[in-house]
């Protein structure tokens, strides 16, 4: 079968995306590895209507929705090639399935690449977190850590004191300014120069000194790299982001390469479900424009 549009990605982003087709009567097909790049966590908040809910069972609620609609089909697989074809594209999956579409969407997410401090990935999503807004308010105005990996990380130091009394890690990454030395100030920030060597407890940071930091939360930033060959296969542009490259896109989220778009966390730099909702609805739409409009 040739499909109108092949989703590589079946996420809130992918699925945002395939809806918008669906409802356009497109022959879709989207092919998903089961990676939700959220699903260390217990909760997802700040999505109008889906505040507080499990994440995973937000996706499987879109998930019914969309196939509600007879002309998609899911395929629960990793996507491992792709090529242009003739007008299309081609696709093969990792148990050697071949598929064509005339247009192709990634929705491939990334990955993130955590800090290597014992005791910090095991508690990534339940304590241990990179969005604010997704997070912040349920630490109920407890004390909140910042660890330094990146000097963005001067970003989450200055926004975490409207959800609680701030330390900023330095950890050897990152050494404010003068300027920023005043911003931090201003905004209560306490400094800590000293080491980190594990995180503890609930999210208890113990220094090189032996002291330890008790915390409700601890936020940090994650290097992020694409979670699949395709974007790159493919010959997509980059962009570089603020903890990693993600995938160039146009004001209607196609890529450098005609006839594939992208949208979600792969190709906006901000991790955050009700994003990742409005950006893949707006890539359906474009995807489905430019099968009528050109």
């Amino acid at each position: 079968m040739l499909y109108d549009v092949i989703i590589v990605g079946g996420s809130y982003a992918g699925i945002s995306a395939g809806l918008q087709l669906a409802r356009a009567r497109r022959k879709v097909l989207v092919i998903d590895a089961g990676q939700r790049r959220n699903r260390f966590a217990r909760h997802s908040h700040g999505f109008l209507g889906q505040d507080g809910q499990n994440p995973g069972q937000i996706a499987e609620e879109a998930k019914a929705q969309l196939l509600a609609y007879p002309t998609v089909h899911w395929l629960d697989q990793s996507a491992v090639e792709a090529a242009q074809q003739g007008e299309g594209f081609s696709l093969a999956t990792a148990d050697g399935q071949r598929f064509t579409g005339l247009r192709l969407i990634l929705a491939t997410g990334v990955v993130d690449e955590l800090p290597d401090i014992p005791g910090l990935h095991q508690r990534w999503g339940e304590r241990v977190f990179h969005c604010p807004y997704c997070h912040g308010y349920e630490l109920n105005g407890g004390p909140i850590g910042v660890l330094a990996a990146a000097p963005i990380a001067i970003h989450h130091a200055l926004m975490l004191p409207d959800w609680g009394p701030t330390t900023f890690f330095l950890n050897g990454v990152f050494e404010p300014d003068a300027e920023q030395l005043a911003n931090l100030q201003r905004r209560g920030v306490t400094l800590e120069r000293e080491p980190v060597v594990a995180i503890d407890g609930q999210a208890d940071v113990t220094l090189a000194s032996g002291r330890v930091i008790a915390l409700a939360g601890l936020f940090t930033q994650p290097r992020t790299r694409m979670a699949s060959p395709l974007p790159a296969q493919l010959g997509c542009e980059f962009e570089p982001g603020p903890m990693g490259d993600f995938i160039k896109v146009d004001a209607l989220r196609e890529t450098s390469v005609r006839g594939v778009f992208a949208c979600g966390d792969a190709a906006v730099a901000a991790g955050n479900v009700a994003i990742a909702v409005g950006d893949g609805a707006r890539t359906g739409g474009a995807a489905h424009h430019s099968l009528i409009f050109r």
